[in-house]
């Protein structure tokens, strides 16, 4: 695919090539441009693949957070009987199932402690802690993508001016210097910096657009993390108020939400 895409610039250089009048494209330059060239390609096509596989990866575990934060919503997590019914409607391996698990698991040991600690401070602690390493799963492989936007352009043009070294020294060597023994094995080996482009600015863009989902997904697990440890610690009393929107008669003006309720979901004053 990264040949096809280098190759379509250049689409009536490689027909002319193969009927013998110009000899210039992507396999030439690899082969001329000896092990350097063939390094550096290799490097930056690798890099383009494994940042479309984070890219994707991560796109979909943060959809699986985002639909799980609908279901918590949706499925009558707070209208269950208690803490445990609800968290068993929700995925076993997800992220919202996890801050339960963790502070279910938090209260049972609170209980063994032999050292007096306050309750709040230590479910507080372990909601934090659980938080934290989902927020850490989520952002593993961003920093890969950081690298790459930062420095394929770099090793790009460090290819690019590999090429053009290579080929003076071949045109001095010849001893022809026009415009047509100049310009064919330049403009070849500017292939690298359009290939270092092609990789960094994907990278870049799914580094900024991952880490602004990241930061959504992290304010919403915070606010369900507080309400967790509300109910823990007050022992079931204290709990999000959700109240269902009743449809509104046809012709009826949409009714507007009241303060301190935001989509349903009345905020603890």
């Amino acid at each position: 695919m990264i040949t096809m895409i280098l190759a379509a610039g250049t689409a009536a250089d490689t027909s002319a090539a193969a009927a013998g009048s110009n000899p210039y494209g992507l396999i030439p330059m690899l082969q001329q441009g000896g092990i350097i060239s063939v390094t550096v390609f290799t490097i930056l096509v690798l890099m383009l693949v494994v940042s479309l596989y984070i890219m994707f990866t991560k796109l979909f575990e943060q959809q699986k957070v985002r639909s799980e934060a609908k279901r918590v919503r949706a499925a009558g997590f707070w209208q269950a009987a208690n803490i445990r019914e609800g968290a068993a409607k929700l995925d076993k391996n997800g992220a919202y199932r996890q801050l339960v698990d963790d502070g279910l698991a938090a209260q049972d040991q609170f209980s063994k402690l032999t050292d007096p600690v306050e309750a709040h401070d230590w479910l507080h602690g372990s909601l934090a802690r659980s938080e934290a390493t989902i927020n850490s799963d989520l952002n593993s492989g961003l920093a890969f993508l950081a690298t790459v936007g930062a420095t394929a352009p770099f090793i790009g043009l460090f290819g690019t001016v590999i090429g053009i070294y290579r080929a003076l020294i071949r045109i001095g060597a010849s001893g022809q210097a026009s415009i047509d023994k100049v310009a064919g094995p330049v403009g070849e080996a500017l292939i690298m910096t359009a290939l270092g482009l092609v990789t960094a600015v994907p990278a870049v863009l799914a580094y900024n657009w991952l880490q602004r989902r990241n930061k959504a997904i992290a304010e919403d697990l915070s606010a369900f993390s507080n309400d967790v440890l509300g109910y823990l610690a007050s022992n079931g009393a204290v709990r999000p108020e959700v109240k269902t929107v009743k449809a509104a008669p046809v012709g009826a003006k949409p009714a507007t939400a009241t303060a301190g309720q935001t989509g349903g979901v009345q905020t603890r004053k």
